[in-house]
């Protein structure tokens, strides 16, 4: 059994033209020498490393699609009759779910809380961040949630300044993102602002912490979708030169003479621009954090880390607890943001699912010895409110809260376009409403389901003000954290940190095996046959 389709996918923009296909090789069963194409194979003999990544470049979002053997559908979540916790009495009257608290809080001195156990994905220097981030940041900020800025901001920045030691001094694009959100932020949330190698060398912690007053920082070892550094593609040959020029990998070559004529001739559309892989060493790593704290001014460090095996998790989880890291994220094989190699999102990694059961076992090891842990959270490819619950019971106590990348990024798109259509100031391939969205209206405050509970808190002047990609992602938040609410109520737990592990089952061995949580015909048995015997 093939657990995906290796020659033929849509985000590739290939098929296959034949029913039957080779379940390893994904070629068709009969491949004639007349074909007019489109697989994989077919496109790469004209396209060649072009079709290595997920197109049209800036215009979408990508998220592998290999079906996993186990994965969280595999797990159900477990309802109870009896009893309730955090709340002040279990009877109907008083437990109801409107009043469940889905706030979090991460963070170690400085503690950080959210109105849910819910943050961004690092939306960094591709065009869908940059093109609909006013969207993505004011409703981040308006829903009570985190928002992380992603690697390579600066570095790419037309407009960047540097002094004469290659330090940033200026980036017009890194000033706009983190004023937008701050200016709609209450209490709730915080905006975290990602590093990697580039943008060490650039001075990028330094100068967002003192001169924009950015309070926390996350250190990046890698992701779910990629086991390389971050890309872009860049259709300029100047920019492209001009990257290079500040350090980047910028493939093909653009000072290459043959490059440039390809360019120019129409056979290269495109350059990639790569940042550097990242290494990693204990010292270096716990001289890092302190240098963030003691002399950048950092109040919280944060690690995001990858799909790696066992080794790189383990290293992950001891070297935060030595160094006192206030959140690590683990990302988990499934998700993608960006422009990832579309066969590599597919197969590298150790799926979300499997990550997680291994991270809960390796902390709660350490928990054992008396060691600290910090603050985890998972990534790898969440959507809806069910998620939410089940990884936070399965990691419990140690998951505080779910990183979304795609799933929060599409309101944003769809609000954005319906922005474009009724204010017209925005660009938008949308020429009017299509009838999925004028089925509920003409006008925003008909479309959006929570648009009059936002007038009332910020008044008419600031909603003509809004984005109504913002307004888009508060109506999605506000979906899921009425979901959670529902699950946790029906789990009789009325505060996150009362959900517990016993709150889910496992459908199947497998995942019982895998993740440690019971079979479902094995959970509260004891119990029951208690009842039964008494």
């Amino acid at each position: 059994m093939n657990l995906q389709t290796p020659c033929g996918n849509d985000a590739s923009q290939t098929k296959n033209r034949s029913r039957n296909v080779a379940p390893y090789s994904g070629l068709c069963t009969r491949c004639l020498d007349s074909c007019a194409g489109n697989c994989e194979v077919f496109k790469s003999s004209l396209r060649g490393r072009e079709v290595i990544y997920p197109g049209p470049f800036g215009e979408l979002t990508a998220g592998a699609d290999k079906e996993y053997p186990v994965d969280y559908s595999h797990l159900n979540i477990m309802g109870y009759a009896l009893g309730a916790e955090a709340i002040d009495e279990a009877n109907p009257d008083k437990a109801i779910f409107p009043d469940v608290d889905t706030a979090t809080v991460y963070g170690h001195t400085h503690p950080v809380r959210m109105r849910m156990p819910l943050f961004t994905g690092a939306l960094g220097s591709t065009d869908v961040a940059r093109k609909h981030w006013d969207g993505l940041a004011v409703g981040a900020a308006i829903s009570g949630i985190s928002l992380v800025v992603g690697e390579n901001v600066c570095g790419i920045d037309p407009e960047l300044e540097r002094d004469k030691h290659g330090r940033v001094t200026r980036s017009p694009e890194m000033e706009r993102r983190i004023k937008k959100y701050k200016e709609w932020k209450d209490e709730y949330g915080d905006i975290i602002v990602q590093i990697n190698v580039e943008d060490t060398r650039l001075g990028v912690a330094e100068y967002v912490v003192e001169k924009l007053g950015i309070e926390t920082i996350e250190l990046k070892w890698g992701q779910g979708a990629k086991c390389i550094g971050g890309e872009i593609k860049v259709s300029d040959l100047e920019r492209a030169l001009e990257l290079r020029k500040r350090g980047y990998i910028v493939t093909p070559n653009p000072e290459d003479p043959a490059s440039q004529a390809a360019f120019k001739s129409g056979a290269i559309k495109e350059f990639e621009r790569h940042s550097r892989l990242g290494f990693i060493d204990q010292e270096e790593f716990l001289r890092s954090v302190e240098y963030l704290r003691r002399q950048v001014g950092v109040r919280r460090v944060s690690l995001k880390t990858g799909a790696y095996g066992p080794r790189e998790l383990a290293m992950a989880l001891k070297w935060s607890s030595r160094a006192r890291v206030d959140l690590l994220t683990i990302d988990g094989a499934g998700g993608g943001t960006g422009m990832s190699p579309w066969r590599m999102m597919q197969e590298w990694g150790i799926p979300t699912f499997y990550l997680q059961a291994m991270a809960y076992d390796f902390a709660k090891r350490l928990a054992t010895r008396g060691e600290w842990i910090p603050n985890l959270a998972m990534a790898g490819g969440f959507s809806t409110e069910d998620h939410i619950f089940k990884v936070l019971a399965m990691g419990s106590p140690y998951v505080k809260a779910v990183c979304m990348g795609r799933a929060l990024m599409i309101p944003g798109f769809v609000g954005d376009n319906i922005e474009g259509v009724l204010r017209n100031g925005k660009q938008t391939s949308w020429k009017k409403l299509p009838p999925t969205v004028s089925a509920f209206g003409e006008r925003p405050e008909q479309i959006f389901a929570t648009y009059e509970t936002l007038a009332e808190k910020f008044g008419k002047s600031k909603m003509e003000k809004m984005p109504l990609g913002a307004i888009a992602m508060y109506t999605y938040v506000d979906k899921l954290q009425t979901g959670l609410s529902q699950l946790m109520a029906g789990a009789r737990s009325f505060r996150l940190d009362t959900l517990s592990r016993s709150d889910v089952v496992c459908l199947t061995e497998e995942a019982a095996r895998i993740s440690g949580i019971p079979y479902i015909m094995d959970a509260g048995m004891d119990e029951a046959e208690k009842i039964l015997g008494g």
